[in-house]
């Protein structure tokens, strides 16, 4: 008879654990929405910055903190009041935490300085609580979910390889490397390509030997010449799992199918390992989850750092612009959830307030692609922790900041900030380049209580969650 009533009771236990489990189901799908933000960047253009400033900023608005006034108009507007923000616990992720309170303590110690760079994937989330209006009301408040996701921009470029072979890979690439500024890093590289031959056997200490000369050019083009357009990306940053065998490979040139055993053969089966790792580990499982997207890119940089690094720029943020709009039209993505891109010039707070426009004019001529929908793509440039002050010096705009390892601001003025792409031959390349001293942080509540400063994030979060708020 015991044994009866355990069962009994165990029957109605797991009864009731279900009924509770599909009522918790259906409020969620009644009152939670969630959204799924990539948030990505070409090298150095201040990604992890971004994301740490973006969630300080929700959590101070939680908070009542009038942080992002641009997203509490926005909210007004709806008839909408924010009842609180919160930062999610780690709980069981697989993924690495991106945690910003670390972040800002690495801001406002007692010697500033700027996070370290991302690695490898990470994220976080939070939930904004928002009240209902209209006969909605009577449901309650209902949540909004942002997962960030946090992932190196180098690896953003690997986006276009996947729907390239080793063959075509390998004539554009090679093709770049024959053109300045490439040809002045790239000499002992192609030396060693033109004296090989590709239908040769394969030999493990020659594919070697030409992976590593060539990640010493892709090394020396980013570092030397600031150029951004390195493929394959993770060469430069592979991430926690590091190098591995089939990263050993490098552009040879060749049509058609290699001789079996042969070098070509053997670096043609390592870029399609390569490819088709990025695209099992990487770009499925995530990118077909994206609801928006986030892309930094470091305009002026690329600008001061004369009309190679600035083509460069304009050509890797033209191809990834590319590669987003061919999949987010395709069947790769199943029914599209990707709904809105932003690209960002980031780092806006380095020139004065009255060459912004002509920044951010700029930027959205270099982005500028036929048939675009500006519903669904935007262009800005922002600063999301702004480390400068407007001022005026010797009767001209400059800005005010304070060099790392320095005490005192000081004033700069970047120069002229042409408002579209200069052609190559303008006068405007022949001037000397300026270069901003990395600025010390701006001093912030090592709490981040009351937020982080910035410059547009307000306009920016306004638009990317406008459809969902």
């Amino acid at each position: 008879m015991s044994g009866l009533l355990r069962i009994g009771e165990e029957l109605s236990s797991g009864a009731v654990r279900l009924v509770t489990d599909m009522a918790d189901e259906a409020e969620r799908l009644l009152n939670e929405t969630t959204l799924r933000i990539a948030i990505t960047g070409l090298s150095r253009s201040g990604k992890t910055v971004f994301i740490t400033s973006l969630i300080a900023n929700l959590l101070a608005m939680g908070r009542g903190r009038q942080t992002l006034p641009a997203l509490s108009a926005l909210l007004e507007r709806q008839g909408t009041v924010l009842r609180g923000v919160r930062l999610e616990p780690a709980g069981t992720q697989a993924l690495d935490w991106f945690d910003a309170a670390d972040k800002i303590r690495d801001l406002a110690g007692a010697q500033p300085h700027w996070p370290p760079r991302t690695s490898d994937l990470a994220s976080a989330s939070l939930t904004l609580e928002l009240s209902r209006s209209g006969p909605m009301r009577l449901l309650g408040s209902r949540r909004v979910r942002l997962d960030l996701l946090d992932y190196p921009g180098e690896w953003l470029l690997d986006l276009p390889l996947l729907d390239q072979d080793f063959s075509q890979w390998s004539a554009a690439t090679l093709a770049l490397l024959r053109a300045e500024p490439r040809a002045a890093v790239a000499g002992e590289f192609l030396d060693f390509v033109a004296a090989l031959d590709p239908t040769a056997v394969a030999d493990e200490a020659v594919a070697r030997r030409g992976y590593r000369l060539y990640l010493t050019l892709l090394e020396q083009a980013r570092d030397r010449f600031g150029l951004r357009w390195l493929q394959p990306g993770r060469f430069l940053r592979p991430g926690p799992r590091g190098e591995s065998p089939m990263m050993w490979f490098f552009p040879l040139p060749g049509d058609g199918p290699a001789p079996s055993g042969s070098l070509r053969d053997l670096l043609a089966r390592r870029f399609v390992a390569y490819r088709d790792d990025m695209r099992q580990n990487f770009f499925d499982p995530w990118f077909a989850r994206f609801d928006r997207q986030v892309v930094l890119v470091d305009v002026l940089g690329a600008l001061w750092a004369g009309q190679g690094a600035f083509e460069d720029t304009r050509h890797a943020v033209a191809q990834i612009a590319a590669a987003y709009d061919a999949r987010s039209r395709s069947r790769w993505l199943g029914l599209s959830t990707l709904k809105r891109v932003g690209f960002v010039a980031s780092k806006a707070d380095h020139v004065p307030a009255a060459q912004r426009p002509a920044l951010e004019s700029l930027f959205s001529a270099m982005m500028a692609m036929p048939g675009e929908d500006r519903r669904t793509t935007t262009h800005r440039a922002i600063a999301a922790l702004r480390c400068t002050e407007d001022a005026v010096h010797d009767g001209l705009p400059v800005v005010l900041g304070v060099p790392l390892g320095e005490e005192r601001r000081r004033p700069f003025r970047p120069g002229h900030i042409p408002s579209a792409p200069p052609p190559p031959g303008d006068p405007f390349w022949s001037r000397p380049f300026f270069e901003l001293p990395a600025l010390r942080p701006p001093l912030i509540d090592p709490d981040g209580r009351d937020g982080l400063p910035h410059l547009g994030m307000d306009t920016l979060l306004a638009w990317l969650l406008e459809d969902a708020l």
